[in-house]
Protein backbone atom coordinates (compact mmCIF):
# COMPACT_ATOMS: atom_id res chain seq x y z
CA UNK A 1 0.00 0.00 0.00
CA UNK A 2 1.19 3.59 -0.92
CA UNK A 3 2.14 5.92 2.22
CA UNK A 4 -0.03 8.74 2.69
CA UNK A 5 -0.25 12.13 4.79
CA UNK A 6 -2.52 12.98 7.60
CA UNK A 7 -3.87 15.48 4.75
CA UNK A 8 -4.09 12.85 2.36
CA UNK A 9 -6.22 10.76 4.68
CA UNK A 10 -8.30 13.68 5.90
CA UNK A 11 -9.31 14.47 2.29
CA UNK A 12 -10.32 10.79 1.46
CA UNK A 13 -12.26 10.34 4.35
CA UNK A 14 -13.90 13.59 3.36
CA UNK A 15 -14.77 12.97 0.18
CA UNK A 16 -16.11 8.77 0.60
CA UNK A 17 -18.82 10.83 2.00
CA UNK A 18 -20.25 12.49 -0.62
CA UNK A 19 -22.69 10.06 -2.79
CA UNK A 20 -22.93 9.99 -6.68
CA UNK A 21 -26.02 12.30 -7.74
CA UNK A 22 -25.96 14.82 -4.77
CA UNK A 23 -26.11 18.53 -5.36
CA UNK A 24 -23.43 20.14 -2.54
CA UNK A 25 -22.22 23.59 -2.00
CA UNK A 26 -19.07 23.88 -1.53
CA UNK A 27 -15.97 25.63 0.54
CA UNK A 28 -13.02 26.95 -1.19
CA UNK A 29 -9.82 24.91 0.60
CA UNK A 30 -10.18 21.65 1.97
CA UNK A 31 -13.79 21.06 1.34
CA UNK A 32 -13.08 21.51 -2.82
CA UNK A 33 -10.62 19.08 -3.01
CA UNK A 34 -13.04 16.61 -1.08
CA UNK A 35 -15.33 17.11 -3.60
CA UNK A 36 -13.89 17.41 -6.58
CA UNK A 37 -11.41 13.97 -5.45
CA UNK A 38 -15.11 12.21 -4.95
CA UNK A 39 -16.67 13.60 -8.60
CA UNK A 40 -13.22 11.91 -9.97
CA UNK A 41 -13.50 8.51 -8.45
CA UNK A 42 -17.00 7.18 -7.01
CA UNK A 43 -19.52 10.31 -7.23
CA UNK A 44 -18.86 11.46 -10.87
CA UNK A 45 -22.62 12.78 -11.25
CA UNK A 46 -21.64 14.78 -8.24
CA UNK A 47 -23.48 18.04 -8.50
CA UNK A 48 -21.29 20.86 -7.71
CA UNK A 49 -22.45 24.40 -6.29
CA UNK A 50 -20.07 27.19 -5.63
CA UNK A 51 -20.72 30.36 -3.86
CA UNK A 52 -19.99 32.58 -7.12
CA UNK A 53 -22.86 30.96 -8.81
CA UNK A 54 -21.47 28.08 -10.62
CA UNK A 55 -23.91 25.02 -10.91
CA UNK A 56 -22.43 22.25 -11.84
CA UNK A 57 -19.12 23.15 -12.38
CA UNK A 58 -15.87 20.54 -12.96
CA UNK A 59 -13.24 22.41 -12.29
CA UNK A 60 -9.64 20.27 -13.73
CA UNK A 61 -8.03 22.12 -10.85
CA UNK A 62 -9.13 23.19 -7.67
CA UNK A 63 -10.02 26.72 -7.59
CA UNK A 64 -7.95 29.59 -5.68
CA UNK A 65 -11.39 31.38 -4.67
CA UNK A 66 -14.92 31.37 -5.20
CA UNK A 67 -14.35 33.83 -8.54
CA UNK A 68 -11.32 31.47 -10.01
CA UNK A 69 -12.24 31.33 -13.78
CA UNK A 70 -11.96 27.37 -14.28
CA UNK A 71 -15.28 27.39 -11.99
CA UNK A 72 -16.68 29.09 -14.22
CA UNK A 73 -15.10 27.80 -17.44
CA UNK A 74 -16.33 24.21 -16.61
CA UNK A 75 -19.90 24.69 -15.32
CA UNK A 76 -23.03 24.11 -16.61
CA UNK A 77 -24.41 27.11 -15.75
CA UNK A 78 -23.66 30.37 -14.26
CA UNK A 79 -26.00 32.42 -12.34
CA UNK A 80 -26.27 35.63 -10.07
CA UNK A 81 -25.44 34.72 -6.55
CA UNK A 82 -28.83 35.81 -4.95
CA UNK A 83 -30.18 33.19 -7.40
CA UNK A 84 -27.93 30.78 -6.25
CA UNK A 85 -29.20 31.44 -2.51
CA UNK A 86 -32.68 32.11 -2.75
CA UNK A 87 -34.03 29.30 -5.68
CA UNK A 88 -31.19 26.65 -4.90
CA UNK A 89 -30.23 27.29 -1.17
CA UNK A 90 -33.39 28.46 0.58
CA UNK A 91 -35.57 26.31 -1.26
CA UNK A 92 -34.09 23.32 -0.02
CA UNK A 93 -32.92 22.06 -2.93
CA UNK A 94 -29.23 21.41 -1.89
CA UNK A 95 -28.19 17.73 -0.60
CA UNK A 96 -24.84 18.71 1.35
CA UNK A 97 -22.98 21.51 2.52
CA UNK A 98 -19.48 21.29 2.77
CA UNK A 99 -17.24 23.89 4.89
CA UNK A 100 -14.08 24.05 6.70
CA UNK A 101 -13.61 26.98 9.56
CA UNK A 102 -10.88 28.62 12.15
CA UNK A 103 -12.88 26.84 15.16
CA UNK A 104 -15.56 24.24 15.79
CA UNK A 105 -17.13 23.65 19.48
CA UNK A 106 -18.60 20.61 21.12
CA UNK A 107 -22.26 21.28 18.92
CA UNK A 108 -20.44 21.69 15.35
CA UNK A 109 -21.02 25.47 15.87
CA UNK A 110 -18.04 27.45 13.73
CA UNK A 111 -16.15 30.47 13.59
CA UNK A 112 -14.21 32.07 10.66
CA UNK A 113 -14.76 35.59 11.97
CA UNK A 114 -12.27 36.48 14.87
CA UNK A 115 -9.40 34.67 17.03
CA UNK A 116 -9.36 36.49 20.29
CA UNK A 117 -11.69 39.23 21.25
CA UNK A 118 -13.82 40.62 18.56
CA UNK A 119 -13.52 44.68 19.27
CA UNK A 120 -9.95 43.78 19.46
CA UNK A 121 -8.58 40.27 17.92
CA UNK A 122 -5.18 39.03 17.44
CA UNK A 123 -6.39 37.63 14.28
CA UNK A 124 -9.45 38.97 12.00
CA UNK A 125 -10.55 36.41 9.57
CA UNK A 126 -12.24 36.28 6.62
CA UNK A 127 -15.88 36.40 7.81
CA UNK A 128 -18.82 34.51 7.21
CA UNK A 129 -19.38 34.44 3.63
CA UNK A 130 -22.54 32.26 2.88
CA UNK A 131 -21.75 29.69 5.71
CA UNK A 132 -24.09 30.93 8.31
CA UNK A 133 -26.57 30.33 4.90
CA UNK A 134 -25.01 26.93 3.71
CA UNK A 135 -25.13 25.66 7.36
CA UNK A 136 -29.04 26.61 8.16
CA UNK A 137 -30.43 25.80 4.72
CA UNK A 138 -29.12 22.36 3.20
CA UNK A 139 -30.30 18.88 4.52
CA UNK A 140 -26.69 17.59 5.83
CA UNK A 141 -23.77 19.75 6.61
CA UNK A 142 -20.08 18.30 6.76
CA UNK A 143 -16.94 19.96 8.06
CA UNK A 144 -13.65 19.07 7.45
CA UNK A 145 -10.61 20.61 9.70
CA UNK A 146 -7.39 20.17 10.87
CA UNK A 147 -7.38 19.33 14.81
CA UNK A 148 -5.95 20.81 17.36
CA UNK A 149 -6.44 22.17 21.20
CA UNK A 150 -6.25 26.08 18.91
CA UNK A 151 -9.15 24.95 17.02
CA UNK A 152 -11.58 22.67 18.46
CA UNK A 153 -12.50 24.62 21.06
CA UNK A 154 -14.77 24.68 24.77
CA UNK A 155 -15.72 27.37 23.96
CA UNK A 156 -15.79 29.66 20.32
CA UNK A 157 -14.33 33.21 20.27
CA UNK A 158 -17.42 34.27 18.01
CA UNK A 159 -20.25 32.08 16.40
CA UNK A 160 -20.00 32.88 13.07
CA UNK A 161 -22.43 29.70 11.78
CA UNK A 162 -24.56 27.65 13.97
CA UNK A 163 -24.26 24.00 14.13
CA UNK A 164 -26.22 22.90 16.65
CA UNK A 165 -26.18 25.51 19.27
CA UNK A 166 -26.32 24.33 22.95
CA UNK A 167 -27.45 20.81 21.79
CA UNK A 168 -30.03 18.70 22.13
CA UNK A 169 -33.30 20.31 20.53
CA UNK A 170 -31.87 23.80 20.68
CA UNK A 171 -31.47 23.53 16.73
CA UNK A 172 -35.08 22.99 16.19
CA UNK A 173 -36.19 24.87 18.86
CA UNK A 174 -34.66 28.02 17.28
CA UNK A 175 -36.32 27.20 13.76
CA UNK A 176 -33.53 26.72 12.13
CA UNK A 177 -34.01 24.23 9.07
CA UNK A 178 -31.85 21.37 7.83
CA UNK A 179 -30.91 18.59 9.35
CA UNK A 180 -27.23 19.85 11.05
CA UNK A 181 -23.86 18.80 11.19
CA UNK A 182 -23.31 15.18 10.28
CA UNK A 183 -19.91 14.71 10.54
CA UNK A 184 -16.63 16.87 11.21
CA UNK A 185 -14.08 14.67 9.48
CA UNK A 186 -10.20 15.91 10.75
CA UNK A 187 -6.77 15.04 10.21
CA UNK A 188 -6.86 12.15 13.28
CA UNK A 189 -10.61 10.53 12.69
CA UNK A 190 -14.33 11.58 12.63
CA UNK A 191 -16.65 13.15 15.20
CA UNK A 192 -20.35 12.59 14.70
CA UNK A 193 -22.96 13.83 17.14
CA UNK A 194 -24.07 11.83 19.77
CA UNK A 195 -28.34 10.67 19.72
CA UNK A 196 -30.17 12.81 22.01
CA UNK A 197 -27.60 15.70 23.04
CA UNK A 198 -25.86 16.64 19.31
CA UNK A 199 -22.49 16.66 21.08
CA UNK A 200 -19.67 15.41 19.20
CA UNK A 201 -18.20 12.12 19.40
CA UNK A 202 -15.43 9.96 18.02
CA UNK A 203 -17.01 7.67 15.85
CA UNK A 204 -14.25 6.76 13.36
CA UNK A 205 -10.16 6.54 14.03
CA UNK A 206 -7.51 6.55 11.38
CA UNK A 207 -4.72 3.74 11.13
CA UNK A 208 -1.69 4.47 13.67
CA UNK A 209 -4.37 6.87 15.88
CA UNK A 210 -5.51 6.19 19.18
CA UNK A 211 -8.12 7.67 21.09
CA UNK A 212 -5.68 9.08 23.45
CA UNK A 213 -4.34 11.16 20.45
CA UNK A 214 -7.69 12.37 19.28
CA UNK A 215 -8.18 13.66 23.01
CA UNK A 216 -5.18 15.47 23.27
CA UNK A 217 -6.06 17.66 20.29
CA UNK A 218 -9.48 18.21 21.44
CA UNK A 219 -10.29 21.20 23.91
CA UNK A 220 -13.06 19.55 25.60
CA UNK A 221 -13.70 16.48 27.68
CA UNK A 222 -14.34 14.28 24.53
CA UNK A 223 -16.90 11.76 24.07
CA UNK A 224 -16.11 8.17 22.39
CA UNK A 225 -18.72 6.31 20.73
CA UNK A 226 -19.30 2.31 22.40
CA UNK A 227 -17.52 1.13 19.18
CA UNK A 228 -15.43 3.42 16.81
CA UNK A 229 -14.89 2.46 14.02
CA UNK A 230 -10.91 1.76 12.15
CA UNK A 231 -11.57 3.75 8.75
CA UNK A 232 -9.89 2.17 6.25
CA UNK A 233 -6.80 3.97 4.26
CA UNK A 234 -6.68 5.35 0.89
CA UNK A 235 -6.40 2.73 -1.79
CA UNK A 236 -4.14 3.39 -4.56
CA UNK A 237 -6.81 4.66 -6.72
CA UNK A 238 -7.86 7.66 -4.50
CA UNK A 239 -4.52 8.71 -3.67
CA UNK A 240 -2.86 8.97 -7.40
CA UNK A 241 -6.00 11.08 -8.51
CA UNK A 242 -5.89 12.78 -5.29
CA UNK A 243 -2.84 13.82 -6.06
CA UNK A 244 -2.54 14.34 -9.72
CA UNK A 245 -5.15 16.72 -9.23
CA UNK A 246 -2.72 18.72 -6.67
CA UNK A 247 -0.04 18.41 -9.22
CA UNK A 248 -2.49 19.46 -11.89
CA UNK A 249 -2.87 22.80 -9.51
CA UNK A 250 0.05 23.46 -8.62
CA UNK A 251 1.28 23.91 -12.05
CA UNK A 252 -1.96 25.48 -13.68
CA UNK A 253 -1.58 28.36 -10.60
CA UNK A 254 2.32 28.58 -10.74
CA UNK A 255 1.92 29.40 -14.50
CA UNK A 256 -0.88 32.08 -13.61
CA UNK A 257 1.93 33.88 -11.16
CA UNK A 258 4.74 33.33 -13.32
CA UNK A 259 3.02 35.45 -15.93
CA UNK A 260 1.40 37.86 -14.06
CA UNK A 261 5.26 38.74 -13.16
CA UNK A 262 6.59 41.84 -14.56
CA UNK A 263 9.85 40.53 -16.66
Amino acid sequence: MTAYTPDEMMTVAAARRLPNGATCFVGIGLPSAACNLARLTHAPDLVLIYESGTIGTRPTVLPLSIGDGELADTALSVIPLPEVFTHYLQRGRVDIGFLSAAQVDRFGNLNSTVIGAYDAPTVRLPGAGGAPEIATNVRDLLIVMKQSRRNFMARLDFRTTVGWLDGKDSRARAGIAGNGPRAVITDLGVLTPAEGSRELTLSGIFQGITVDDVRAACGWPLRVADTVVSIVPPSDDELRTLRALHDRTRVAHGHRVRIALPT
